[in-house]
């Protein structure tokens, strides 16, 4: 009987390994997340029963952001230079104001560049300033007493209250700093010198008590003063000018939290244009300008 052969079977298994899928499951995970926390962000809302938690949510979005304000009131080129600025010297901090809704004033000491120092105070003042000085941890500038006060004397000009206004704009969101109103009267303008200095003295003592009360920050401090001297404007009785208010801002050196401040730089694309009188009044013509297309 003839010998059975014996049949070898060779199994051969091929492992094939799952292509490349893009980690589109981290797409699908992620919209998943964010489902999830807006329901939770929704039930929370429902069962909240504090009418200010509900208005701040709604205030967040109605409310402009600070990246909207920022090229509504300063225009592309120099809001993406500051956000350029920015994201290179605070890049957290940044990316976390940047979709915060404004709610608060504006602190022009950390707006970072001395140019868009320049165009807040041409958009809150206009050609209400002059002589405007920016440094790299200063802002100065003067107001004609004559939008402020009747000629050689302390009782409010009909323009003292919105120009006051106008100031709160400025000063209010300050932190950190030191404020130093100054106010001058001309001899000429008053019967003499001692009127002239009784009427600085009076004048200062109002703006402080009125700037002070604006503040939103208790780091701010607030220093006046007040003097007279001789200037031949104040001859000429026809003129209203008899003074003038001027205003000196500084960056403080050891602010509260320890952080040393950031300083306001020049241009971030090196075209090194002073931030003198010159630019504030060309910031002060396009201004003017977009409102009276917008009227």
């Amino acid at each position: 009987m003839a010998e059975k052969k014996q049949t070898i079977v060779i199994k051969k298994i091929t492992v094939v390994k799952a292509g490349a899928h893009g980690g589109a499951w981290k797409v699908a995970f992620a919209d998943f997340m964010t489902a999830l926390m807006t329901f939770f962000l929704v039930m929370w809302l429902i069962a909240s029963t504090s009418e200010s938690t509900r208005k701040n949510v709604a205030d967040y979005f109605s409310s402009p952001s600070v990246i909207e304000y920022n090229f509504m009131n300063y225009g592309v080129e120099l809001t993406l230079e500051k956000l350029f600025l920015d994201l290179i010297n605070e890049p957290l901090k940044t990316l976390s104001t940047m979709m915060d809704p404004i709610d608060k004033t504006p602190n022009m000491m950390q707006m970072g560049m001395k140019k868009v120092v320049m165009a807040f105070l041409a958009d809150q003042l206009c050609d209400v300033a002059e002589d405007v000085e920016v440094t790299s941890d200063s802002v100065v500038f003067q107001i004609p007493d004559t939008y402020l006060f009747e000629r050689g004397k302390s009782t409010p000009a009909g323009q003292f209250v919105a120009v006051m206004e106008k100031l709160k704009g400025v000063v209010a969101g300050l932190e950190d700093s030191d404020l130093i109103v100054t106010s001058i009267v001309y001899n000429e303008a008053a019967e003499n010198s001692d009127k002239a200095k009784m009427v600085a003295e009076e004048r200062v003592d109002l703006l402080g008590k009125k700037i002070e009360a604006s503040f939103e920050n208790d780091t701010v401090d607030l220093t006046t003063r007040y003097g007279h001297r001789n200037d031949d404007r104040g001859k000429d009785a026809n003129r209203s000018v008899s003074g003038f208010i001027k205003f000196e801002i500084k960056q403080k050196t050891h602010p509260t939290d320890g952080v040393k401040p950031r300083a306001l730089s020049e241009d971030v694309f090196n075209k090194k244009k002073e931030a003198d009188r010159t630019v504030y009044e060309d910031f002060v013509k396009n201004i003017a300008a977009k409102k009276s297309k917008k009227k």
